[in-house]
């Protein structure tokens, strides 16, 4: 995006002992040739959580070498927000986990992560 003063910059976030964000990155591999579906349901779910509370990052991304491999790049603001997401109903309009795991080839995998810090996430006060 450009500004006055050329391209705007996402804020920068450095380490801060207590900053208490969650990160996960999850894994997911659809049957073979169903990976933009999968994808475009995913990117679904996560027009669902723009704007739920404690929601900080929700990306969608797909492999170049193997679209059938589908990446999910989470943080939340703590483990609560998470489980939040997780319990909150799901709506008539968006897909339900059953439409995400029909399409899965193989169980997702996870990996949790400490957030330490980085670009687009906000300061510990909540500024930007």
């Amino acid at each position: 995006m450009e500004g006055p003063a050329g391209p705007r910059r996402p804020p920068v976030l450095h380490h801060h002992p207590g900053l208490n964000m969650i990160g996960r990155l999850m894994t997911m591999t659809a049957h073979p040739g169903k990976g933009g579906e999968l994808a475009a349901v995913l990117v679904s779910v996560a027009e669902r959580l723009h704007g739920f509370p404690g929601c900080e990052i929700y990306l969608i991304s797909q492999d170049a070498a193997n679209p059938d491999t589908v990446h999910v790049t989470e943080v939340w603001r703590d483990e609560a927000s998470a489980q939040a997401a997780l319990a909150s109903p799901a709506r008539a309009d968006g897909p339900d986990p059953a439409d995400v795991l029909a399409l899965l080839s193989s169980p997702p995998h996870r990996t949790d992560l400490t957030v330490l810090g980085g670009v687009g996430l906000p300061s510990p006060g909540g500024r930007p």
